[in-house]
C-alpha cells in the first residue's frame, strides 16, 4: 500500500494557475524528490500535502486518510506528517533543551539517540538565537522527528547552508530512512543534489509534472531541454554532426536534436570515416578539463578527466555506448 497518494491536485490563486492536475504516489521508505526551477509550484505542492494550503481540486491521502486543508480543520496539518520549512522557525531565545523537551513524544533513550543522529547533543544549553543557520536547521529537524512522523516533507532544507553544514544535513537525511524508518519527500533548490539521494525524481514545470522516473533516466533521457538543463550541462547536436554521431531517418532528424552530456563524448586521434572536430580551447576545472570542439555545424563541450589535447588538434569524435538522446525541437 502506498504511504502517500496525491490525486488531481490543482490550485488557483488570484486567477493564476499554480498547480495543475498533479498526481503521484509514494511507497513507504521510498525517497522521492521534487525538482524544478523557482516558482514552478514545488513548495506550494509540499504545503498542500502537509495540509497547510487548501487545493482548488483533488485530494491528498496519507495511509489512506484524507489530508484536510486549513478551510476544513481548526488546526492545520495532518497526523504523522512533518513539514520542515526553508527557515528553521524556532522559538526565539529559548534554550535548545527547552525547545526539544516541549516537542518530545518519545522515550528518553530514543530522544537521546535522535539528538545524536541530528548532531545536536552538544547544543542543549545554547539559546536558539546563538545557533548558526546549519545548527538551527538540525534542531528544527530534531524537533519534528520527536513527534514520530511517518512522512517527512523537506522544503529546500539546504538552501541557506554553507558547504560544510549542507554535507552534514545531507548525511542526516540519508540516515533517517535507515535508522528511523521515516519516509522522506524532498524539494531542493539545486536539483543536482537529488541525483545521488532519490529513488525517484518528479520534475515540475509551470505547476505540473512533466517527467517522473529514476535519477539515471531523468539525467540521461530528459523529455525536453528544460529538464536537461536542471540537472547539468548538455550539448544539442544537429544536422550533419548529429547524423555522423547517431544516424536517424531524415524525417526524425528534422523534428529532433541529439542531446549529449559533456562526459558522454569520446575523443581519439583523427581517423578516416569518422566525425572530425578541431580543438578550439581547453579549460581546467579541477577534477576535469572541458575541451571545446568545433564540428561541421556546431560547437560542443567535452568533459575529460585526463587527456593530452591542445588547441588546434584535430580529433575523431564519437559517443560512448548508449549515449545521446533525441528530444523534440
Amino acid at each position: 500500500m502506498d504511504l502517500l497518494t496525491v490525486t488531481g491536485i490543482s490550485l488557483e490563486e488570484r486567477g493564476k494557475e499554480v498547480l495543475r492536475e498533479v498526481s503521484f504516489a509514494q511507497r513507504p521508505h521510498q525517497k522521492l524528490a521534487l525538482a524544478g526551477e523557482s516558482g514552478t509550484g514545488k513548495s506550494t505542492l509540499l504545503q498542500v500535502i502537509a495540509g497547510l494550503i487548501q487545493p482548488s481540486a483533488g485530494e491528498v491521502r496519507v495511509n489512506g486518510s484524507r489530508v484536510r486543508g486549513p478551510q476544513e480543520t481548526l488546526v492545520p496539518g495532518h497526523p504523522g506528517v512533518a513539514y520542515l520549512t526553508q527557515t528553521s522557525e524556532l522559538p526565539h531565545s529559548l534554550r535548545v533543551e527547552q525547545v526539544l523537551r516541549y516537542a518530545n513524544k518519545r522515550p528518553e533513550a530514543e530522544a537521546k539517540s535522535l539528538y545524536d543522529l541530528c548532531r545536536i547533543s552538544h547544543l542543549a544549553g545554547r539559546r536558539t538565537d546563538q545557533l548558526s543557520g546549519g545548527e538551527q536547521q538540525r534542531v528544527a529537524l530534531a524537533r519534528l522527528l520527536l513527534g514520530a512522523p511517518q512522512l517527512l516533507l523537506l522544503d529546500e532544507p539546504f538552501s541557506n547552508l554553507d558547504r560544510v553544514h549542507k554535507r552534514v544535513l545531507q548525511g542526516i537525511i540519508e540516515e533517517l530512512g535507515q535508522r528511523l524508518g521515516i519516509t522522506c519527500l524532498l524539494v531542493s533548490h539545486d536539483p543536482a543534489d537529488t541525483l545521488s539521494w532519490a529513488d525517484e525524481i518528479l520534475v515540475m514545470h509551470r505547476g505540473r509534472i512533466v517527467q517522473q522516473g529514476p535519477p539515471a533516466r531523468i539525467y540521461h533521457q530528459p523529455v525536453n531541454e528544460y529538464t536537461a538543463a536542471l540537472f547539468g550541462d548538455y550539448n544539442l547536436v544537429r544536422g550533419a554532426d548529429r547524423q555522423a554521431l547517431s544516424p536517424v531517418s531524415k524525417r526524425k532528424a528534422a523534428g529532433t536534436v541529439l542531446l549529449v552530456r559533456p562526459e558522454q563524448f569520446r575523443l581519439e586521434p583523427m581517423r578516416e570515416g569518422e566525425l572530425v572536430g578541431k580543438v578550439k580551447q581547453v579549460q581546467f576545472f579541477g577534477g576535469y578539463d572541458e575541451v571545446e570542439i568545433q564540428l561541421i555545424e556546431s560547437t560542443v563541450r567535452v568533459r575529460l578527466a585526463s587527456h593530452s589535447w591542445q588547441a588546434g588538434d584535430l580529433v575523431s569524435v564519437s559517443l560512448a555506448p548508449g549515449a545521446g538522446w533525441s528530444i523534440e525541437l
